[in-house]
């Protein structure tokens, strides 16, 4: 029996999130203080009290969701068989696989942030989730349309998110519509993720990495470009710098756990939304979000 762990990414955070931790484990409240120096500004009293507008901020988002599940699986001493994480959720995977240090790793999420939100602001774009057709009806539809729209995020069955300039997204809706999505949302969200838009986010990202030590994970890992269990860490490497302009296959990685042996899987850090994900693929395989201890 193979227990996996996965981790959430973006868009999970809400307010309170890690405080509970915070306030009544000594090892979770020396972790946080030592992000707070790290960063260079009290990430947990937005953590813990500030309203989701707040939260919202670039430079917190992306660390407070990092530091509430790599805490959290710290604490909970987690030995995994396996790891994988959605998007920003690679990097706490990275974490608690052994690769990267937790000061290693907090230092490239907020570096990855900063660099999203200027390509945000340098290159607009948006994404917009697509449901209830079949990934291979939207690849060909996006592959149709006039400019930068791509298949972002493959969530589960019936569950994926495209990413590109607005235009693009816009003109993809329509015709996703016309041939048969159920719903075609545009998603509030600052910038085209996980598409060839963040280039340069990407160049800027991949020259933080290159100066980070990655070790060999104590576990594979399910790296969101290939949805391979990944155990070499030059090739981890290559695959966590080319993540930001590939997609997200999250489908893809929640069948080859499953075909590899994975029976129990848990969700470690804010929300719930990978376990809803994962039992999609499979109602069969036993899923438990952690938030807390």
């Amino acid at each position: 029996m193979k227990h996996a762990y996965v981790f959430p990414g973006q868009g999970a955070q809400y307010p309170g999130m890690g405080k509970d931790l915070y306030e009544n484990n000594e090892e979770a409240k020396a972790l946080f203080e030592q992000a707070n120096d790290i960063l260079g500004f009290r990430i947990t009293d937005i953590m813990f009290e500030g309203s989701a507008e707040d939260l919202k901020q670039t430079k917190v988002t992306q660390p407070a969701v990092f530091l509430h599940s790599v805490i959290l699986a710290k604490i909970l001493g987690a030995k995994p068989d396996a790891v994988a994480g959605h998007s920003l959720g690679e990097f706490s995977a990275l974490v608690v696989a052994g690769v990267l240090s937790f000061e290693d790793g907090l230092r490239l999420v907020s570096k990855r942030a900063m660099a999203m939100q200027r390509c945000c602001e340098s290159q607009p774009g948006g994404m917009a989730a697509i449901l209830g057709l079949e990934d291979s009806v939207v690849e060909s539809v996006c592959a149709e349309i006039d400019g930068v729209v791509i298949a972002a995020n493959y969530n589960c069955p019936g569950q994926l998110v495209i990413s590109g300039a607005d235009q693009a997204i816009d003109a993809a809706c329509v015709k996703l519509k016309e041939v048969g999505a159920r719903r075609a949302l545009r998603l509030p969200v600052g910038g085209a993720f996980h598409s060839p838009l963040m280039e340069a986010a990407r160049q800027e990202l991949e020259q933080a990495i290159s100066e980070v030590e990655f070790s060999a994970p104590v576990c594979p890992i399910y790296q969101n470009v290939d949805a391979k269990p990944q155990t070499d860490p030059e090739i981890i490497k290559q695959n966590i710098i080319a993540q930001l302009t590939a997609p997200v296959r999250w489908t893809q990685i929640s069948r080859n756990m499953l075909a590899d042996g994975v029976s129990e899987i848990t969700e470690l850090g804010p929300g719930m939304v990978l376990k809803g994900l994962i039992n999609k693929v499979s109602a069969d395989v036993v899923v438990e979000s952690k938030a807390t201890m």
